[in-house]
């Protein structure tokens, strides 16, 4: 009998400690935009226009760092891009300008995009094997999702004994030392005869030929609005739109005693729902069909933020949202990166998923961006959760007609 083959390799656990580390990084910028603004008098939106705009940079460089990976390896380009992130960030620290904050975002973007799930992903996807290969993308993605969990208390505590600025130097000295975790980074599963023969652009024609993907990357651009409108607006949403607190409740009890605080607990919470939800998604991805999964992930989407818009907002209501939305909420990522590497093999997943991702983000950058626009038309943020509905529902529906099939070599090469 053959022996099982294991799950947590040196690869995985190495990918995920990188994905933590970044991720954490990434998700406590939101802590910095009081302590900015405050310093130099700029608007709010000032920053929150850097944030978005290193989400877009993000996407942009998922691809390009996917490739780069194909090109002189997986390692190579995880250095490339830890540097680049500590270069942003240091630059940042520096910055007295909106406008300078604005364009060092666009490193920390790619930098992040250098050491975020596109490549990681792919190699942890390429030395896992075939039983077990969604289940680790799943554990990958959850270890990139708890670094949401202790990233802003992190920032929020170094802020409680020094600058922003060197809270910016420490971050670049943090993101650096994952280059420690490289040497664990090897033996990825070979691939074929075939694959190897098959150049970059040969992969792609054939990817961009082949329906699905297209419907796989316009499908992506939904989770992306929600994700990006909800991290940034969600907090707001709830200090204005919520009822109150009881007193002596529950929630005062574990400190919650405003509308605000307990937006942020939201955040939190939806880290912390999202983890049990990846992981589960793992475990479905293995055992079901990827595109019935993801189709049953947006339309639960769609329906929980339709009934919470449509019921009274209430402190209950807002801590059920965000335990549904949350477990539900990167559930995609490995069902999404699995089902590309399923349909066009292994050898140029990080590229394939890398553009797909790319519509994830743009997605983000429209939902941050879109919220705040519509709120200031409008005085709420009803339309745009409207249209955050409206997406999801779109994605569920596009990604049924998806052929979930593995192309054989030949066609992904003609």
């Amino acid at each position: 009998m053959k022996p099982a083959t294991p799950l947590f390799t040196p690869v995985l656990i190495a990918g995920a400690l990188i994905l933590m580390v970044s991720f954490a990084i990434r998700s406590s910028f939101g802590v910095f935009q009081i302590p900015i603004a405050s310093e130099f008098g700029w608007l709010r939106a000032e920053f929150s226009l850097a944030i978005a705009i290193q989400n877009l940079a993000w996407g942009i460089g998922q691809p390009i760092f996917g490739a780069i990976a194909e090109r002189i390896g997986d390692r190579k380009a995880i250095v490339l891009g830890a540097l680049i992130y500590a270069a942003g960030l240091v630059l940042s620290s520096f910055a007295v300008t909106p406008e300078a904050h604005q364009i060092y975002e666009i490193l920390v973007g790619f930098g992040i995009a250098g050491t975020g799930f596109g490549v990681i992903l792919a190699v942890v996807g390429r030395a896992s094997s075939d039983e077990n290969r969604s289940m680790s993308l799943a554990i990958a993605t959850a270890a990139g999702s708890s670094g949401q969990i202790f990233g802003p208390p992190a920032a929020e505590l170094l802020l409680g004994v020094m600058s922003w600025q060197m809270v910016f130097l420490c971050f670049a000295g943090v993101i650096l030392s994952v280059l420690l975790l490289l040497p664990l980074l090897r033996s990825p599963a070979p691939a074929s005869t075939a694959q190897l023969e098959q150049s970059l652009g040969e992969a792609l024609g054939a990817a961009f030929r082949d329906p699905s993907y297209t419907l796989i990357f316009v499908g992506f651009f939904s989770c992306g609005y929600q994700l990006g409108f909800i991290t940034a607006h969600f907090p707001a949403f709830v200090t204005e739109m919520c009822g109150p607190i009881a007193p002596g409740g529950v929630l005062h009890g574990i400190g919650i005693t405003t509308t605000s605080a307990l937006g942020a607990a939201a955040i939190a919470l939806i880290g912390l729902a999202n983890i049990v939800g990846t992981l589960t998604a793992g475990w479905l991805g293995k055992r079901f069909t990827k595109k019935y999964l993801l189709a049953g992930i947006y339309t639960g989407r769609t329906i929980i933020a339709a009934v919470f818009i449509l019921l009274p907002i209430t402190p209950a209501s807002v801590l059920l949202f965000s335990a549904g939305m949350g477990a539900l909420w990167l559930a995609t990522v490995p069902l999404t990166s699995g089902l590309i590497a399923h349909i066009y093999g292994l050898r140029y997943m990080g590229t394939l998923y890398g553009i797909v991702f790319f519509s994830h983000q743009l997605g983000s950058f429209l939902g941050v961006w879109l919220g705040g626009r519509l709120y200031d038309l409008h005085g709420d943020y009803t339309l745009v959760w409207w249209v955050g509905v409206g997406v999801g529902a779109f994605s569920a529906l596009v990604h049924l007609p998806v052929r979930e099939r593995a192309l054989p070599p030949r066609a992904r090469a003609a």
